[in-house]
């Protein structure tokens, strides 16, 4: 054991790493439904190592954390900016509403409490789940004018109040969502968000319906023995009439005589026929009824199709639903196996709107891919290869501007290095979606960014702080989980009834906008289990990315308030 010390405190790195390793492996098990989270556990084992009195620079905590802003900027930017337009106002407004209220309420907290200005940041962090809280307020405190050892009291001051507020944050709220939320909503909200599916998958105007499509692409073949063939039916005509009859499919291949037949959209289709089509699975059912028996034939069904990821930015699709999509000859012969916003997975309906930086998953045939891939947007490239310049641009850029400083009479302000990157992060997330032919950072390459960057950042704020932290549970534990509680549900209770009352949202969407104002996608999950539908997801997004920012920025604001109330 003293080998293994000593080594730790000349290779702090490793300390750094076996902190990462064991807090991942902790924070992943489950209770039941329960899990610790992986930030807190690795903050726990972090306080846990540094018991053996291991020095790690600034230096390295502040660069993982840039890192970390800067790709959770990237990913929530294009979301952000749509949530400041008409269609996503209204879930800024309400995402902001509560957020400035848990601000409020925690520096109310704080001083009927009496605690420090690292408390109090630490208390607003883990109740709200905003990791990005600890690294801007410990960034404020650094720059006040206290001296050195009152800055570094206040700076582990901040990780043992997330500590103590995290847990019940976490999953406090996701109780709370999940099954006092759609009682206060009116109850009944899985019928209601069932109906809504229903709503959205069925266009008034007609019978056109695409039904919900999340990963149910099948190919078929039939033998064409249909009286509606007796005459003989274009590719074309036939696609149309199966689209009035609620059936839309795609004529993919035809076999006449034991020959493969090229198509094109006027080809006739005549009996004893046999004809390769695609579609969703749910409507594809019962097609045999208008076509013919369906058959096995592995010679007319083994032709090559693709998957591909297209990021939206045409503005021709934008603000269209997917009905309206299907009607585009532009996607011909394609079926929409996954949407995806900001990373989440949203329901895929008739009604489905497309909102700038979506990204669809596509399948079918490379000609029929490439032809819809250049009317919708951007081809994602299948490797995972990072624009390394583009993302270290962004992060020094956005650095450089949050280190400038401005007075306003004698106070020096400043975003700071942190609040720069952040904010640099947004703009070149949206940035990209306008110019996406460089840019590129990959799904998989953001969220290892993000997991790292942050998780890195944490476990060395749990060692650094690791000398003060018993002392601090001991002198505020009990005032602070009390403190936590509180700041975790009162703002969802509000949330709730504004959702309702006010800004007068569907109660399934309610309860993913509550969880997103929250900042926590482990709430998101568990409304969604409960309701047994995604539709919450469209709540989400917007209130997800606001919150993010306004929350990350209450760091620093509630370290200033008080400071100055002291």
């Amino acid at each position: 054991m003293e080998w293994l010390k000593e080594t730790l405190r000349h290779y702090p790195e490793i300390a750094v790493f076996l902190t990462l390793a064991i807090g991942f492996f902790i924070g992943k098990l489950k209770l039941g439904k329960f899990t610790l989270g992986t930030v807190t556990a690795v903050l726990l084992v972090g306080i846990l190592v540094g018991q053996l009195d291991i020095n790690i620079g600034a230096s390295s905590k502040a660069t993982y954390f840039l890192l970390f802003l800067f790709s959770m900027g990237y990913s929530i930017g294009p979301q952000f900016f749509q949530g400041l337009k008409k269609d996503g106002l209204s879930q800024a407004l309400f995402s902001a509403t509560i957020c400035i209220t848990s601000l409020i309420l925690a520096y109310v907290l704080a001083l009927v409490f009496k605690f420090t200005p690292g408390t109090g940041a630490g208390l607003l962090s883990g109740a709200n789940t905003c990791s990005a809280i600890i690294g801007v307020a410990g960034d404020s405190i650094n720059k006040l004018d206290i001296p050195d050892s009152q800055k570094e009291l206040w700076t582990d001051q901040i990780a043992v109040a997330y500590a103590v507020t995290y847990i019940f944050g976490t999953a406090g709220t996701a109780w709370f969502l999940s099954v006092i939320g759609p009682i206060l909503l009116g109850g009944k909200v899985a019928q209601k968000a069932k109906e809504l599916e229903a709503q959205m998958g069925t266009i008034d105007e007609g019978d056109d319906n695409i039904s919900t499509a999340y990963d149910q692409v099948a190919f078929r073949a039939y033998a064409v023995t249909s009286e509606l063939f007796k005459n003989g039916l274009t590719v074309r005509d036939l696609e149309a009439y199966m689209l009035q009859h609620d059936k839309p499919i795609y004529v993919q291949r035809i076999k006449r005589k034991c020959n493969l037949i090229d198509i094109t959209p006027y080809t006739i289709i005549v009996q004893e026929d046999i004809v390769a089509v695609s579609g969703q699975r749910d409507q594809i059912i019962g097609v045999e009824d208008f076509i013919g028996a369906e058959i096995t034939d592995a010679a007319l069904l083994s032709f090559p199709i693709e998957v591909a990821s297209v990021t939206i930015t045409k503005k021709e699709v934008l603000g269209h639903n997917l009905m309206s999509l299907r009607r585009r000859d532009s996607v011909h012969g394609v079926a929409i196996r996954k949407l995806e916003r900001a990373g989440i997975e949203m329901p895929v309906t008739a009604r489905t709107k497309i909102e700038k930086g979506d990204v669809l998953e596509l399948v079918g045939t490379r000609e029929d891919l490439n032809n819809a891939v250049a009317r919708l947007g951007y081809k994602e490239k299948s490797g995972l290869e990072t624009d390394i310049v583009y993302m270290g641009l962004g992060i020094v850029i956005g650095s450089l501007v949050g280190a400038l400083t401005v007075k306003v009479g004698n106070i020096p302000l400043s975003i700071s290095t942190s609040g720069g990157s952040l904010i640099a992060g947004l703009f070149f997330g949206w940035l990209r979606t306008r110019r996406p032919v460089f840019g590129n950072i990959p799904a998989p390459s953001v969220w290892l960014l993000q997991k790292l960057g942050l998780h890195m950042f944490i476990a060395i704020v749990g060692i650094t702080s690791s000398s003060g932290f018993v002392q601090g549970l001991q002198q505020e534990g009990v005032n602070l989980f009390i403190a936590g509680v509180i700041l975790s549900i009162l703002p969802m209770i509000l949330a709730v009834y504004l959702a309702r009352y006010v800004f007068k949202f569907h109660p399934a969407i309610a309860l993913g906008a509550c969880a997103g104002a929250h900042d926590e996608s482990a709430a998101l999950l568990a409304v969604q289990d409960a309701v047994q539908s995604k539709i919450p997801a469209l709540g989400y997004t917007v209130t997800y990315a606001v919150a993010n920012i306004i929350l990350t920025i209450s760091g620093a604001v509630i370290v200033a308030l008080l400071f100055h109330a002291a």
